[in-house]
This record gives C-alpha cells, sequence and structure tokens, in this order.
C-alpha cells in the first residue's frame, strides 16, 4: 500500500506483483548517481509501490474530496456543500501558532453528526513532499486548489512568496496527483481569477477574452490558469479552471475592500470608528455571493470532458456605489464633495465625514473595471447566480451589525 494508507481504506487497491526484472534488480546494489545517465527510468527506485486501481468508474463511486485553502471563506462553504453531498471531506491547513479554523469551528461542533466525513491535515503549497504524501495518504477523487495568497495589494509587497504559493503551488499539486499515479482517478478544480484579465481587452470578460493581468497575484495566477491546462493536455487529466469574478460573504477576510466597508459602517453606526478610509472608489467590480460560487466549483468537475468557464454574475458596480449601498442598510444617507484624493462622504444627517481616501490604498497598477460574462456556464452547466447585488450587501452588514453589538472580535 502507499504509505499511511490506511488497512481497508480503498478496497479493491493492492500492490502489484513485482516483475521479475524487478527482483532481479533488488539483488543488486544501486547504482551511484554520477553513474546515471538520466535515460534508463529503470535504475533509479520506484518513488511509491505501483497500485492495482480500479476502473475510474468504480474508484469514483468514492466520494472523497481535498480542499488547499480550507480555512478560507470559500473553503469553508465547499467544506459545508460537500458534506450535505455526502462527500468525506479533507483539508490542509498552515501550522499557525493563532487560531486560522474559525470559519471552520461550527462543522467541529457537528461532528457527531457526521463522524469520519471531516478531517484536516498540516500542509503547505509550497511542500512538494507534504502533498505528495497527503495525496498518496487521502486518495482523494476531487481535489479544489483554493489555497493562496489571494490579496492582490500584498502581492506587490510579497511578490516572490505569491508565484511560490499561487503559481508553482498548484505546479505542486497537479504533480502530487500525477505521481500518485491518480491522473486518470482524481479530478482537479483550480481556483482562477478575474484579475486575469487586468487591464480589459474587450467587455465583458468570458473564457476567450486575452488576458493581461496587473499584479503579481495576478501574474502567479496565470501561470497556475496554463500549468492546470497544460496537465490536462499532456497527461489526459480531468483539469479545469474556474475564472471567478469577486465573490464575497459575511466570511469574507476584514482586509478585502467589500469586508472593510462592511465592518466599517457597522462600527460607524455603534460610534466604535468615526472614519472609513479607502483607495479607489471609482474601481468597477463583478460582485456576487461566494455561496453561489461554491456549487458552480463543483458543478465543473462533474461533466464528462473538462474544460473551463467563467463565473459572473454579469452585472458590474464601483467601489463608491458599495459604500452607499451599504450606509443604505444602517439609514445612513451619504453626500460626496472633492475629488481624487480629497474625495469624501458627509453623513447627510449629522455632516460628520464618513468616508475619505487615502492614497496608501492604491494599487501600483489599477484594475479599472471587471465584468463576466456567465453565458457558457449558464448554458453548460446550468449554473445562474442566485443572490443578487443589494442582497449581498445587506447580509454582510447585518452580519458585522450582529458581530459588532456582541462584541464578536473575528479573526476573518
Amino acid at each position: 500500500m502507499l504509505p499511511g494508507v490506511r488497512p481497508g481504506a480503498l478496497s479493491g487497491i493492492r500492490n502489484l506483483p513485482a516483475r521479475d526484472s524487478d527482483r532481479a534488480q533488488s539483488t543488486h546494489p544501486s547504482p551511484r548517481a554520477s553513474h546515471w545517465d538520466g535515460n534508463s527510468a529503470s535504475e533509479l527506485p520506484a518513488a511509491f509501490a505501483p497500485l492495482d486501481l480500479p476502473p475510474p468508474e468504480e474508484y469514483f463511486q468514492r466520494k472523497v474530496a481535498l480542499i488547499s485553502g480550507i480555512t478560507g471563506q470559500d473553503g469553508s462553504y465547499l467544506t459545508e456543500f460537500l458534506l450535505e453531498k455526502g462527500y468525506t471531506v479533507h483539508g490542509i491547513i498552515r501550522r499557525s501558532s493563532s487560531f486560522n479554523t474559525g470559519r471552520l469551528h461550527h462543522l467541529y461542533e457537528d461532528q457527531h453528526e457526521r463522524p469520519n466525513k471531516f478531517h484536516l491535515h498540516y500542509g503547505d503549497l509550497t511542500d512538494s513532499t507534504a502533498l505528495v504524501f497527503l495525496m498518496a495518504r487521502i486518495l482523494p477523487t476531487e481535489v479544489y486548489n483554493l489555497g493562496a495568497q489571494s490579496h492582490v495589494k500584498v502581492s506587490f509587497s510579497l511578490a516572490e512568496y505569491t508565484a511560490d504559493v499561487d503559481a508553482i503551488g498548484t505546479l505542486r499539486l497537479l504533480d502530487a496527483i500525477r505521481t500518485c499515479g491518480l491522473t486518470k482517478h482524481c479530478r482537479f478544480y483550480q481556483a482562477s481569477t478575474s484579475e486575469l484579465y487586468g487591464l480589459v481587452q474587450e467587455v465583458p470578460q468570458s473564457e476567450t477574452t486575452p488576458f493581461y493581468p496587473r499584479s503579481p497575484y495576478g501574474v502567479a495566477k496565470l501561470y497556475a490558469y496554463w500549468i492546470t491546462i497544460n496537465y490536462r493536455e499532456a497527461y489526459g487529466m480531468y483539469a479545469v479552471n474556474g475564472i471567478l469574478f469577486n465573490h464575497e460573504s459575511p466570511r469574507r477576510g476584514r482586509t478585502f475592500v467589500t469586508r472593510k466597508i462592511t465592518r466599517a459602517v457597522a462600527e460607524i453606526y455603534e460610534n466604535k470608528q468615526a472614519c472609513l478610509w479607502l483607495g479607489n472608489l471609482d474601481a468597477q467590480r463583478d460582485w456576487g455571493h461566494a455561496r453561489d460560487y461554491i456549487e458552480g466549483m463543483w458543478l465543473l468537475l462533474q461533466g464528462e470532458q473538462p474544460t473551463d468557464f467563467v463565473l459572473a454574475t454579469g452585472e458590474t458596480h464601483p467601489v463608491r456605489e458599495f459604500v452607499e449601498k451599504a450606509f443604505g442598510v444602517v439609514g445612513i444617507k451619504l453626500t460626496w464633495s472633492g475629488s481624487g484624493v480629497d474625495e469624501e462622504a458627509r453623513d447627510v444627517k449629522t455632516g460628520k465625514v464618513v468616508v475619505k481616501v487615502d492614497p496608501q490604498y492604491f494599487r501600483p497598477a489599477e484594475v479599472d473595471l471587471l465584468l463576466g460574462n456567465p453565458a457558457k456556464a449558464e448554458r453548460m452547466l446550468g449554473w445562474k447566480r442566485q443572490v443578487k447585488f443589494d442582497e449581498l450587501v445587506k447580509e454582510m452588514v447585518e452580519a458585522d451589525l450582529t458581530a459588532v453589538r456582541n462584541f464578536v472580535e473575528d479573526q476573518n
């Protein structure tokens, strides 16, 4: 069996009997590395014992998912979704001195209802050995690569780290699948991004729109996009990209602009914060609810043939509109004045300045407009967003109001 696989974990999978040539080779010492010519694969020991895997149709009767980035917004929603569908879910988490599983706590509390269905493992997208070990131990039928350094602005400060995790990390996961001999037995989802379009070449953006990323994050994700396609074409893997436009929720991290806005609105309303500081108010984004997009991820792995899809709402809204809608949820109407870095918004009722611009939040290279065309997903997957923009903003503000009133200092 593969290292770490529990006895009986996968019926029908066993070690193949050793070939005569293998037995013969085992009686001789391994050649020194300096003598290997790079062509004779038989001179090198196999990394893993060969497996006699059942046909893919039989193998896929096991519903076992492996998720990187499971502690994030999307990872937590996807875990809920897959558990409801009867999957066994395994998640990769990084070692941290502080708790980083806050979005998953409610699933721990429900363990008695889903015994042995939810497991967490230490690992990292920068550690090939750990990824191969986990792949061999878990033998997943579906892998969802959601893990990333996903903050666009931060990627300018951590460009090398972003490339290592977001670009090469994807390669490491794909190679782990191949190393374990699961190319025909495991389906791979790559969390791609609308940031690939960057300096947009057409409006709206679809699967055929040329890419022009404008950040280290976008460039790293572009490598991940193409290496996924490369492994699909080179090794016949079921590997797909979901080009997801912005998707938010109350579980969004507080350093992302939407959640930064809704939390600030709640704290301003409760007199715990004086002003909200933002960057580019004119940037336009296609915002949907993360719950809707999770279903789309799963649908991408259920098709007969692997192909890439855009998931989007088909609507775009400026940051300024998101701000106005968020304050509107708590009954605060804004009036704007000034322009550029001097622009600000006041509460019409009190006259207090509640929104100002801080140049430190500007990106070195801005993405001005993102608007997705989800026609292919609607036609081929039957996928369509359900939560509308106003409903999304309202849900996020109300969740933050509840948190502020109950003195909840979340770690998202």
